[in-house]
């Protein structure tokens, strides 16, 4: 049996079990879409567009220890610390280079780390490729001190993102031990909660708090970060792999989202036209039994159960031009396939009728 032969049996395997995946072509004119994480509308917005077209080159150039160094790079960066609230911060390519380059730094000074089990897949491959003990906690079950080892890194996210629940950051932190670090993921957060959109570690001054993120949801650009202490970013820079041998991000990219940074810290409204179609939106399914939770996430799940269904319902919705990936295992557990709804600042509360409406049609013959 050659290689593509035992590829083939195993794409075969995943599509008995309703799991496989394709890239589908996509038809966005006229669609009503709710997979997108671009909470804040920005990825559209002629302030952010124009920043982008300002560009005069297109790549970096290379690594930025090498030919890769751009002033925007440096001015994005003053500018995340400063809304954040942390003594600096660093750029990366994307979020996952971000999760990677930060763990394996950051477990150099611990013996063991802390995840917990909901974590995104790019903080456990972080994980792993730390080479650390690695103990695994049931979802927002962080264990006492006196049950731990210790000195110790606990990583998670602010806001999950297949859930869409966020973790109470004020009690993970006071169960800190003094020598332990808090890796806290605000990908789903930033933007979206917390002063002036600055996500949940926001306002929590503690110097074993790093926060890492993402350039590329509310922000509507492209691009990672993580930000802390100086001396972390000084780690980071010396000893981070996917920092020092990938090439930087352009500086067009980090222009655009710079100035959606800005956009994002001034204009609460927003924030307040998303916030209250999460709202109306969880009325409504909650209205078809739905169980919903009262988090202001922009994450918004609808458990379906079985593949099968999750893909058929998906299926429909896209019918009538509304778009709602179905999200399957490995990516969820077993039996709780489910649509994934992100919503945006440019959603409306008439939008979320026609979905509550489109869903109820489907539940009434599913």
């Amino acid at each position: 049996m050659s290689y593509l032969d035992r590829l083939h049996a195993g794409l075969e395997a995943i599509r008995a079990n309703d799991r496989y995946r394709r890239i589908e072509l996509r038809q966005v004119e006229h669609e009503i879409d709710f997979s997108s994480n671009d909470y804040l509308a920005l990825a559209t917005d002629r302030r952010v567009l124009m920043a982008l077209k300002q560009a005069t080159r297109v790549g970096s150039g290379g690594a930025r220890l090498l030919g890769g160094r751009h002033r925007e790079h440096s001015l994005l960066e003053e500018e995340l610390a400063q809304w954040l609230g942390r003594e600096r911060a660093l750029v990366f390519s994307s979020g996952y280079h971000a999760a990677i380059g930060a763990i394996a730094v950051l477990a150099r000074s611990v013996d063991c780390i802390y995840s917990d089990e909901r974590n995104h897949a790019s903080l456990i491959d972080g994980m792993r490729l730390a080479r650390v003990p690695r103990t695994i906690f049931s979802h927002g079950e962080f264990p006492p001190e006196t049950h731990r080892q210790a000195p110790a890194l606990v990583v998670t996210e602010s806001i999950f993102s297949m859930d869409g629940d966020t973790v109470d950051l004020g009690a993970l932190v006071a169960e800190l031990g003094d020598d332990d670090v808090l890796l806290v993921d605000e990908a789903h957060a930033l933007g979206v909660i917390g002063p002036g959109g600055a996500g949940l570690a926001c306002g929590i001054d503690d110097p074993r708090i790093v926060v890492m993120g993402t350039l590329s949801k509310a922000l509507g650009a492209h691009g990672g970060f993580v930000a802390g202490p100086a001396v972390v970013i000084d780690a980071l820079v010396n000893m981070a792999r996917p920092f020092i041998f990938d090439t930087a991000l352009p500086p067009a990219l980090a222009l655009a989202a710079r100035v959606a940074v800005k956009i994002a810290r001034s204009e609460e409204e927003r924030r307040t036209r998303l916030h209250g179609t999460v709202r109306h939106l969880r009325a409504g399914l909650a209205s078809l039994g739905f169980e919903t939770i009262a988090d202001p996430s922009p994450i918004v799940p609808v458990i379906l159960g079985e593949e099968r269904r999750a893909l058929s319902i998906a299926s429909t919705l896209a019918a009538a031009r509304i778009v709602a990936p179905a999200i399957r295992p490995p990516t969820v557990a077993p039996g709780t396939s489910r649509l994934r709804l992100s919503l945006r600042s440019d959603h409306s509360t008439d939008h979320a009728d026609i979905l509550i409406e489109k869903l109820r049609a489907c539940i009434a013959i599913s």
